[in-house]
């Protein structure tokens, strides 16, 4: 087959180029060409259309191969530039290859000139490939530095902002206990809640995009987190967003966070219905990645999940865009730019992949592909009643932030337990020096002046070997592996929290076993 070639000749002689244009023929080429003999006539040339080689005769009446080299440096084209010519002498060869001329041809021997082409050509093609390599490592570059630098600062803010959300949660939820859900007042306290809500959601999917979130990894089967999270996506998309289901038999679990991976499949729903303002049908599949999949992360060894909508679709350019943390098609004040962000961190956390196809106005697919993994799923177990969340332990919180310690002694006492309290680790440590009766409990944040929570368990476990110990953090790397996931034997009570889950895991703890 022949090979098209474009081709920009700096000939003036009309014989000389039929010449040339036949011997190219003969290698195997389809030349489209162009013919010039000035410095003019080349740049407009230059300028009309992208060729793929420059062949230049040495020497033209009015013009040269230098003068011609010079000119095609001008630009910023990567074009291999050729020299033929029978009249050319070494030192002069020397002197054009030295200024950039890649090769140069004797007329009398044209044989030669196909394959300095083709060799021409492919060393071109390798300096693009190495060129956009390049590109892409420093957009990658670009990218983790942007996403390094956000990270770093929800980290900064994330353990004081999430401190007084506790304050603000917890406070709102003893109240209105006390008035009654019903009540005006306790009307106006859930809209307080809802905000804070809103507020602790934000700070988490600023700490899921630059994964910084802390992982509670466990085996768990996705055909049942689709099925416990399908109910509640019903009633948020509406009516006029039919949802249906596609869920492959028998597949192996993956490792993730639960609630981390309700918060992938929500997010995508929530796209999704944004992109059907008029309706239509969202489907969540699983199925078990396989070889003939054109995608290596979603070849075998993978689950993967596909939320797929027959919405408005998206334009090449805002898929491009789509994973970039505070990109939104949105007007303003409609949306924060993090929901898929947050979902893009998240999997990349979890050693997984996501990749997206669409297409304007017949919709979206998203598939998300996560390592299987041979370890058994272990069912969830159901949470204690609200009986059972009473107690009569002794409990030492540690605790820095005044509002957050009253909240939790209020909370806690209300409850039936004995709380001592301290606002740092020493007042811990002097605290349980002084008192002979049993401490079950050590309810500490992590992040303390002078000595950090961690420190401080080590120490009182030494002194108090079966006493349990429930960290609390708004935002710390201390208790999590160099990935992001929770150390195995680690208790982490994530702020905000809620009355009900401060309750639910100090009576889990308390009644588990010894570890």
């Amino acid at each position: 087959m022949n090979k098209p070639l474009r081709v920009l000749l700096v000939e003036d002689s009309e014989p000389d180029a039929e010449v040339l244009l036949h011997q190219l023929a003969d290698d195997g080429f389809a030349v489209t060409w162009a013919r010039v003999e000035t410095a003019d006539g080349m740049r407009a040339a230059l300028r009309s259309r992208s060729w793929q080689v420059v062949l230049s005769d040495f020497s033209l009446p009015t013009f040269s191969a230098p003068a011609a080299l010079a000119v095609l440096r001008e630009t910023t084209l990567d074009l291999p530039f050729i020299i033929i010519s029978d009249t050319i002498g070494e030192e002069a060869a020397v002197t054009a290859l030295k200024a950039g001329a890649c090769d140069f041809v004797v007329k009398g021997r044209l044989a030669r000139l196909g394959p300095a082409i083709d060799r021409e050509l492919r060393e071109v093609e390798l300096r693009r490939e190495a060129e956009r390599a390049h590109q892409l490592l420093e957009e990658r570059l670009r990218q983790a530095q942007k996403m390094e630098a956000v990270g770093q600062l929800a980290g900064g803010i994330a353990h004081d902002f999430n401190n007084l959300l506790t304050a603000i949660l917890g406070y709102c939820e003893l109240l209105t206990d006390q008035i009654g859900a019903d009540k005006p007042v306790g009307r106006d306290l859930r809209e307080v809640m809802a905000a804070a809500e809103r507020a602790a959601g934000l700070t988490r999917q600023l700490l899921a995009f630059s994964r910084k979130q802390v992982l509670n990894l466990a085996a768990l089967d996705l055909n049942q987190a689709v099925g416990r999270i399908e109910v509640m996506l019903r009633r948020l998309l509406g009516e006029h967003i039919r949802v249906q289901t596609s869920l492959a038999d028998g597949l192996p679990a993956v490792m993730a966070d639960a609630t981390q991976l309700d918060q992938v499949l929500l997010n995508l729903a929530l796209n999704a219905r944004d992109a059907m303002p008029e309706g239509g049908t969202l489907t969540i599949s699983t199925r078990l990645g396989d070889d003939s999949s054109t995608d290596r992360a979603v070849r075998e060894g993978h689950v993967v999940l596909s939320v797929t909508d027959t919405g408005t679709g998206m334009s090449p350019a805002v898929r491009a865009q789509i994973f970039e943390p505070f990109f939104t098609t949105k007007e303003l004040g409609k949306g924060t730019g993090l929901g898929l962000a947050a979902v893009h961190g998240i999997v990349m956390q979890l050693n997984g992949s996501i990749d997206v196809e669409s297409v304007v106005g017949q919709g979206t697919t998203f598939r998300v592909a996560l390592p299987a993994t041979a370890v058994a799923v272990q069912a969830l177990a159901a949470p204690p009643s609200v009986a059972s969340r009473i107690g009569r332990e002794t409990i030492l919180i540690v605790e820095d932030e005044r509002g957050v310690r009253a909240f939790i002694k209020t909370a806690l006492q209300r409850f039936g337990y004995r709380v001592l309290e301290a606002d740092s680790a020493e007042a811990a440590l002097a605290v349980l020096e002084q008192l002979d009766a049993p401490v079950h409990l050590l309810l500490t944040d992590v992040v303390l002046p002078r000595m950090p929570g961690r420190e401080l368990a080590e120490q009182v476990v030494l002194k108090r070997p079966v006493i349990k110990v429930l960290f609390m953090s708004g935002y710390s790397a201390q208790m999590t592996t160099a990935q992001g996931f929770l150390e195995p034997g680690v208790q982490l009570l994530e702020k905000p929290f809620s009355v009900q889950k401060l309750l639910t895991k100090t009576r889990q703890l308390l009644e588990s076993r010894a570890t």
